[in-house]
């Protein structure tokens, strides 16, 4: 188990504390995997502004729910399969359809190709199968979309790869297993 714990605002920077205070303004509270991150400012700095630069990209809110969703089942954390769960809803999806996602299989064809370049991706290290990159192609998606696909398994990578570290206290509704 790790010895990090959950900082209070008073444990953070300064340039932290701004943030955090902008965190709780805009999401009612700041969670605990970003309260984590804020020991660095830099790295909580840098990965909200890299994370929502990729929001204005080429991947709807529920294709990035469902990107964040098949990254985290791969890592196998808790943490975002939680908040993302609890985010695909608000976007749309039902719950049976998250646990389809984080199963990797889907009805609809282009959500399809962007789920199954990215497990390739996560499974690969980068090295996805070739069919999957001319699905995803064939899909509609050109190469700025994939190029945003790699910054978001990226930006899922990061925060859950924070939580495997910390193993901080998961300050959402838990998300149910997949069978």
């Amino acid at each position: 188990m790790s010895n990090i714990k959950v900082p209070g605002k008073g444990q953070v920077s300064t340039e932290a504390q701004v943030i955090f205070d902008q965190l709780q303004h805009r999401l009612g509270k700041v969670p605990n995997l970003y309260a984590t991150i804020g020991y660095s400012a830099n790295a909580l700095k840098g990965f909200l502004e890299f994370e929502s630069t990729l929001n204005d990209g080429a991947f709807t809110p529920k294709e990035r729910e469902a990107i964040a969703l098949i990254v985290s089942e791969l890592n196998k954390c808790d943490y975002c399969l939680s908040a993302h769960t609890l985010l695909a809803i608000k976007n749309g999806f039902t719950r049976e359809e998250t646990l389809q996602i984080r199963r990797g299989v889907v009805d609809d064809s282009k959500l399809n190709a962007i789920l199954q370049l990215a497990i390739s991706i996560v499974k690969n290290k980068g090295k996805a199968e070739q069919g999957l990159i001319s699905a995803f192609f064939e899909a509609g998606f050109n190469e700025a979309a994939m190029m945003e696909l790699v910054g978001l398994i990226t930006v899922r990578v990061f925060t859950n790869y924070v939580y495997a570290l910390t193993d901080i206290p998961v300050d959402f509704p838990l998300a149910v297993p997949i069978q």
